[in-house]
C-alpha cells in the first residue's frame, strides 16, 4: 500500500513539472534564450548591483539617526535599587538600609540640540536618497554604454561578414576571368590581401564583442544571448529645456542637503554655549532611608558653561568651516551640471547631424559600387577602381554604424545629465 501511494505522489509530481514547463512563457528555454530589451537589463542591473544596495543601506543609516537624536528629545525611565549597610563600632551593631525607585528624566532645554540632530537627520536621509537615485541613474548609463556597444559590434560584424562575401565573390570572379586571360593575377592578389584585412578586422570585432558581452553580463548578473533595441524618439528639444532641470538632479540635490545638514550640525555645536536645563523626578516604591513617608522627589538642575577651554569654540569654527565647505561644493554640483547639459546637448547635436551625412555617405558609396561592378563587367573600368569603391563602401558602413550608435549612448546620457530619464522600472 505504501508503494502505490507512493507511487502516485511521485506521478503527479511528474505531470505537475511537465505542465509547468509546458506553460507557455515559462520555459527554461524560453527563461535562458529570452531576448533583452535596455529597460530589462536594467531591471536585472538594480538587482544585482551591490553598489546600489549599500546606498539603501545608508538610507537606513539616516533613520537611525534620526531615532538617535528623537531618543535624547524624549524622557527617560529607568528603575534602580541601592542596599547601604553601615557598622557603628560603638554599639557593635550595623544599620541596613535600602530603597528601589522609577527615575524619570527629561531635558528642558540645551540649546536645541536635540531638534537641530533631528533636523538634521530628516535632511541626511533625504540626501542619502538623492545619492541612491543618482546612482541608479549611472548605473543605467554603465548599462546603456555596455548595451549599446555590444549591439554596434554586432551590427560591425555583420556590416563586415557582408563586404567579406562582396569580395570573395570578386576574387571568384577574377579568378575565372584570370583562366580565360581576361584578369592579371595581381588583381586576385590584391583583392585577397583586402580578404585577409577584413577577416584581422573581424577577429578584432569579436574579440572587442566578447568584451562587451562580458561587462554587461557582469552588470545585469546572468548570460546574455540577444539582445534587441527598442525603437527611441531621438527628437531634441531646446537646450533651455534640458537646462531647468539643473537644479532638480539627485546629486545636486543631495550636495545642497549636505549643506543643509552641515549648517544643522553647527547649530548642535553652537549649543555647548548655552545652559542645560533637566528636571528629575525619582518616585519610590519601597524605601527604609529618610524620610520613609516620601514617595516622590523631584530635582531641578541648571548647568551654566562657564569656561572649558576653548574646546566648544573649537568645535563650533570646525562645523562652520565643514558648513562652508559644503556650500562651496553645492555651487559646483550644480555648475556641473550645467556645464554637463551642455557639452552633452552640443555633442548630440552634432552627432545627429554627422549621421544624417554618413547616412548619404552610405546611401551615396553603395550605389558607386554597384556602378562599378556594373562597368566592370562592362569593361569599361578596371578592378582597381571596383576595389577602391568596395573599400569606400566598407568605410562609409562601418562610419555610419559607430556613429548611429554614438548618437544613441549621448542622447541617453543627455537624458542622465538633464534629469529627464523617465523609465517605470517595477
Amino acid at each position: 500500500m505504501k508503494k502505490i501511494v507512493l507511487f502516485i505522489i511521485f506521478g503527479l509530481t511528474l505531470l505537475t513539472v511537465k505542465l509547468i514547463f509546458a506553460s507557455p512563457g515559462v520555459t527554461v528555454g524560453e527563461i535562458n534564450e529570452k531576448t533583452l530589451t535596455l529597460v530589462d537589463c536594467y531591471k536585472l542591473a538594480l538587482k544585482q548591483s551591490e553598489l546600489i544596495a549599500v546606498d539603501l543601506e545608508k538610507i537606513k543609516q539616516a533613520e537611525s539617526h534620526f531615532t538617535q537624536a528623537l531618543g535624547t528629545a524624549l524622557p527617560q525611565i529607568s528603575f534602580s535599587r541601592s542596599d547601604t549597610r553601615n557598622y557603628s563600632e560603638i554599639s557593635k551593631s550595623s544599620n541596613i538600609s535600602f530603597e528601589q525607585k522609577f527615575i524619570f528624566k527629561q531635558t528642558l532645554f540645551s540649546g536645541f540640540k536635540e531638534f537641530a540632530g533631528m533636523a538634521g537627520s530628516r535632511l541626511e536621509k533625504q540626501q542619502r536618497e538623492n545619492e541612491t537615485r543618482w546612482a541608479e541613474q549611472l548605473l543605467f548609463l554603465d548599462v546603456s554604454d555596455a548595451f549599446y556597444l555590444l549591439l554596434e559590434l554586432r551590427e560591425d560584424l555583420k556590416a563586415l561578414e557582408t563586404i567579406k562575401t562582396s569580395i570573395e565573390d570578386r576574387i571568384k570572379d577574377l579568378k575565372t576571368r584570370e583562366e580565360l586571360g581576361k584578369s592579371r593575377k595581381s588583381e586576385t592578389v590584391t583583392n585577397e590581401v583586402q580578404l585577409y584585412n577584413i577577416e584581422a578586422a573581424v577577429m578584432d570585432d569579436k574579440r572587442q564583442e566578447a568584451v562587451a558581452k562580458e561587462l554587461l553580463e557582469f552588470l545585469i548578473g546572468q548570460p546574455v544571448a540577444e539582445i534587441t533595441e527598442s525603437n527611441i524618439d531621438m527628437s531634441l528639444r531646446e537646450e533651455t529645456d534640458y537646462m531647468k532641470y539643473a537644479n532638480s538632479r539627485p546629486d545636486v540635490k543631495a550636495a545642497e542637503l549636505q549643506w543643509k545638514t552641515d549648517k544643522k550640525r553647527s547649530t548642535v555645536a553652537k549649543s555647548g554655549l548655552f545652559p542645560t536645563v533637566t528636571v528629575e523626578s525619582d518616585y519610590y516604591n519601597h524605601r527604609t532611608s529618610s524620610p520613609t513617608d516620601s514617595d516622590w522627589s523631584t530635582i531641578l538642575n541648571i548647568d551654566v558653561p562657564i569656561f572649558s577651554g576653548t574646546t566648544t569654540f573649537g568645535q563650533i569654527t570646525e562645523a562652520n568651516l565643514v558648513a562652508k565647505q559644503s556650500q562651496l561644493l553645492s555651487k559646483r554640483a550644480l555648475r556641473s551640471a550645467v556645464s554637463d547639459i551642455h557639452n552633452i546637448y552640443t555633442n548630440v547635436v552634432m552627432l545627429k547631424s554627422q549621421t544624417e551625412l554618413l547616412s548619404k555617405a552610405l546611401n551615396s558609396a553603395e550605389i558607386n559600387y554597384t556602378l562599378q561592378l556594373k562597368d566592370y563587367k562592362s569593361n569599361l573600368v578596371n578592378n582597381l577602381d571596383v576595389l577602391t569603391a568596395l573599400q569606400d563602401w566598407e568605410t562609409a558602413k562601418r562610419n555610419y554604424i559607430n556613429i548611429s550608435y554614438e548618437t544613441k549612448r549621448f542622447y541617453w546620457q543627455l537624458l542622465v545629465v538633464s534629469n529627464n530619464l523617465k523609465l517605470e522600472i517595477k
